[in-house]
């Protein structure tokens, strides 16, 4: 395969060599010996082993090695050999189909093709349940006291076929719950039953929370199901058939994803852009880098961009070359992880950035940044951590595309909250990974309020994806996984005891209100205490769940565990998959209705493998 000299790898050019031979013209097995039984047959953490492998279709192997993690991993393999490692790690040929129909026992009987919301629907609307992102369920929407807490139990379990994580924020809307999958699949389920009500192949990674919300102005109202998936689309799906509406791209650089939710507001969609380039831009050959974050505002009726605004305003450009002569761009980087916040006083949109790419470094990264909601135009931009330029290869052995700024890896990856602070004063609060929480005034051009270390930090550190706020505190639980994990390959009983709790801080001040520690870890392997997952809440609970498998209830009064519940087990699922829970991490609970759902499974973090969403109420 030729060299990736630019970030172009050409993904039309890639689709036309793998459809001109037959994977087996290749020994797929003996590639796999040679190039991944080390790591996937001997235990090693972040590789799946052989056996869950074998539930995967060959097209979910392979985009990972094209276009995901294992990137760097497969450098210098053809592209007919990686789809023969495919093949033989899926242990099925392309050629055979792969179906994510679910049986008809698994089909909701009645009112499949009808859906509607009404003003009292107990909504939790894209990933932050509200436009300010909160995370918070008022009592009358949750339908669950913080007294019955104690009482929940499970209900129903969900499987998700050919996956071995199940980490895609979910929407509770109209009676169903929304998600996506690793596999691409996006679902709308009965939130009561678990049955299936339709099911959609957008045909590449979709994690991002469906925002839902009516289509136009036709009589009756017609609802879409809005989402972005990981090759930088975004969707509208029909609320009530799973029929699609329009699908666009929304970045076609070949890094390019959508990993933070879009949100919907007054017939806008805003989709935040990420990219995998952070982990290709490790390569000694490939030119780093050149992606840039960006929200781009669309038509929600028709998908039609009305603008595209970059967190970088520069253009990148050639800065130097590197140890082998490989040309490097800059600057780059700054992407959104997460999801906006809409700010309605100020006719505004506010989202936080990652770190650099490459050199030079710029001021918008590792940042709280305002954008006009009418035409994108940054407002203002308050930098938390400077000269934050990394790449992967900062932490290999080979550190040739290494940026000369090598920075701590310290982005932002959670949403920032929009919250009252009383007295008409505002804030917005986030996480960071260094592991400090932040507060900046909306109302002041971003000005610090105020911040509080509740952890150490780290690549995997700090605070990983979000938190949730009511009127008085905000309730940020702690990942603190740091380097463990993307360095050894068998963790140590150190790295079991590394990590986790949760802490309320006051909105006002940032004052530490509680700190609850975290839960040691049992013997079980790949078991982690690290809480890396948002946060939950209704009044008088937290719920946060952990590497570790559980998903535990959380006193906001005092930090007390009131309910606990181990999801590393085997499911009897509704749909008749084979399921099994696992780590906890990525987009934290669902709650409304008298129900709470919970994803179980992730290995990113080198967590422990799992396929279900868990569905519980009060017993």
């Amino acid at each position: 395969m030729p060299k990736l000299t630019r970030p172009v790898l050409a993904a039309a050019s890639l689709v036309a060599v793998l459809s001109a031979a037959p994977a087996h013209a290749q020994d797929g097995a003996a590639l796999y010996k040679t190039h991944c039984a080390s790591c996937h047959d001997n235990g090693a953490d972040r590789a799946p082993g052989l056996e869950l492998m074998r539930a995967m279709p060959p097209q979910r192997i392979l985009d990972a090695l094209e276009f995901g993690s294992m990137v760097s991993m497969t450098h210098g393999r053809t592209a007919l050999e990686r789809r023969a490692m495919a093949e033989f790690a899926s242990g099925r040929s392309f050629d055979e189909p792969f179906s994510i129909a679910p049986p008809p026992s698994a089909r909701c009987e009645v009112g499949a093709s009808t859906f509607s919301l009404g003003d009292s629907d107990p909504l939790w609307n894209g990933f932050g349940r509200n436009v300010a992102n909160t995370r918070f369920q008022d009592a009358a929407r949750a339908g669950i006291s913080a007294a019955e807490v104690p009482r929940l139990r499970l209900r129903w379990a969900f499987g998700l076929p050919g996956d071995v994580q199940s980490w895609a924020a979910m929407t509770l809307a109209g009676g169903r719950l929304f998600t996506g999958s690793i596999g691409g699949n996006v679902y709308a389920l009965d939130a009561q039953t678990g049955c299936v009500h339709w099911a959609f192949d957008a045909g590449a990674i979709v994690r991002t929370a469906p925002s839902v919300g009516r289509i136009g102005t036709d009589s009756p109202a017609r609802y879409a199901v809005y989402f972005g998936d990981a090759r930088g689309n975004a969707y509208a799906v029909d609320a009530a058939t799973g029929q699609l509406i329009w699908k666009v791209p929304v970045e076609t650089f070949p890094a390019a994803r959508i990993t933070g939710s879009p949100v919907l507001h007054r017939g806008r969609l805003y989709v935040p852009v990420s990219s995998s380039e952070e982990g290709v831009g490790s390569l000694p050959d490939y030119e780093c880098c050149r992606f840039r974050g960006s929200v781009v505002a669309l038509d929600a009726a028709t998908g039609k961009a009305i603008w595209k605004s970059y967190t970088i305003p520069e253009e990148p450009r050639p800065y130097r070359k590197n140890a082998v002569g490989t040309q490097l761009w800059g600057p780059s980087g700054g992407a959104i992880w997460s999801s906006p916040v809409v700010d309605e006083a100020r006719n505004a949109l506010y989202v936080t950035t990652g770190n650099n790419y490459s050199d030079p470094p710029t001021a918008t990264s590792d940042a709280f940044v305002a954008m006009d909601l009418d035409s994108g135009k940054i407002l203002w931009a308050h930098q938390v951590t400077a000269r934050d330029a990394y790449v992967s290869a900062c932490r290999l052995e080979d550190k040739t595309n290494c940026p000369e700024a090598a920075g701590p890896d310290f982005d932002f990856a959670a949403s920032p909250i929009l919250v009252s602070l009383g007295g008409g004063r505002r804030g917005l609060v986030a996480g960071h990974k260094s592991g400090i929480v932040y507060a900046v005034d909306p109302d002041r051009q971003g000005a610090r309020l105020w911040q509080t270390r509740i952890g150490e930090g780290g690549s995997m550190g700090g605070v990983q994806w979000g938190s949730a706020a009511d009127a008085e505190r905000v309730y940020v639980a702690l990942s603190d996984v740091g380097r463990v994990m993307l360095t050894h390959t068998q963790f140590t009983d150190a790295d079991r005891q590394r990590g986790g709790g949760m802490f309320a801080l006051r909105l006002s001040d940032g004052a530490r209100m509680w700190a609850a520690p975290p839960v040691p870890c049992d013997d079980r392997p790949r078991c982690s205490p690290a809480q890396s997952g948002a946060v939950s809440a209704i009044p008088g609970v937290a719920f946060s769940g952990s590497l570790d498998g559980h998903i535990r209830g959380y006193d906001t009064q005092t930090g007390r565990i009131v309910w606990a519940f181990d999801t590393v087990r085997e499911y009897e699922t509704v749909n008749g998959v084979t399921g099994r829970g696992g780590s906890l991490d990525g987009p934290g609970p669902v709650i409304g209705s008298g129900m709470l759902f919970v994803n179980s499974g992730y290995t990113v973090d080198g967590g422990m493998a799992g396929n279900v969403i868990l569905a519980f109420a009060v017993e």
